[in-house]
């Protein structure tokens, strides 16, 4: 296993330093999801050493911070845009007077690295800049992709395009809102959990089982605003409230357990011993093709 990391981690590197275009290859993303984990393989799996600078340490707990860790947080940064977190701070900006939400959303964010805990957020587009700000560091620090803002920031702005084409009405109460923010808060302090973790959760749960259409704020109001009686984000609100409901009914542990069972029934089959693996069947064949020809057998 040794020497497969060692052998395979240093051909992707080098594969990867003729292939990919330098730009790419210096992109937050790129070192956090592959360079990173290309150095781990390499350097800590491989025991290769003096490929990397030594002033460059990564991380002891890398494993730990890349599964068990963040795995749910993970996940939560991949779908932030369907996350409560920022669906209930877009929603209560695009009524005018979310301003204490906004804040109190930013707070949570702080409370994971992800906003500068000595700045003011009233507002999406301060939200927005804070975010872009802290992305490096949260990369860097965390090991984790930043969050995707040039997306979140142009679905902003298409929806600012569109809100005031929507029909009177169609915007949800700040009342809702507040009542959702407080009711995940309750559930996180009662799961033991923080705020992010539980949205996170809820936001690949979210993305799991809410169309596809409707999982983006600025399609959802470009419906809206050709229709009447429809409200902005209704469903993805009310996929909220059931999701708190179920949790707070189940437990976040048996929420998680049933929102990831395809995932863990697959990698449980893969210690099944009825399971053949692709190293069986590839010794096999080899075994087979090695094995001398049976001198009595049909030459049929």
């Amino acid at each position: 296993m040794r020497s497969l990391s060692a052998l395979s981690g240093g051909l992707m590197q080098e594969v990867g330093a003729v292939v990919i275009p330098a730009r790419l290859r210096r992109t937050a993303l790129y070192r956090t999801m592959v360079e990173v984990t290309l150095r781990f393989m390499i350097e800590y799996v491989g025991q290769v050493e003096g490929v990397f600078p030594s002033e460059e340490q990564i991380a002891r707990n890398f494993l730990l911070k890349k599964t068990a860790g963040h795995g749910i947080e993970l996940l939560g940064i991949f779908a932030f845009h369907v996350s409560p977190i920022w669906v209930l701070a877009a929603l209560a900006d695009a009524t005018g007077a979310g301003h204490k939400l906004i804040s109190e959303i930013a707070g949570a964010l702080k409370e994971e690295g992800l906003l500068d805990r000595d700045s003011n957020f009233e507002s999406i587009d301060q939200l927005l800049d804070g975010l872009e700000r802290t992305s490096a560091h949260l990369a860097q620090t965390l090991y984790l992709p930043p969050v995707d803002v040039a997306d979140l920031r142009r679905d902003w702005k298409t929806l600012q395009r569109q809100l005031p084409q929507m029909p009177v009405g169609s915007k949800p109460p700040l009342e809702r809102l507040e009542q959702i923010w407080r009711d995940l808060q309750a559930s996180a302090r009662e799961q033991k959990r923080s705020v992010f973790m539980v949205s996170s959760l809820m936001a690949v749960s979210a993305a799991t089982h809410v169309p596809a259409n409707l999982l983006w704020l600025s399609r959802v109001a470009g419906s809206a605003a050709r229709s009447s009686g429809k409200l902005l984000g209704e469903t993805l609100l009310n996929h909220y409230v059931l999701a708190l409901e179920e949790i707070s009914r189940t437990g976040f542990l048996e929420y998680w357990r049933r929102e990831f069972r395809p995932y863990l029934k697959g990698a449980a089959e893969q210690f099944d011993p009825g399971r053949q693996s692709l190293t069986e069947r590839l010794l096999l064949r080899a075994g087979r093709r090695a094995s001398p020809p049976d001198p009595g057998g049909s030459t049929l």
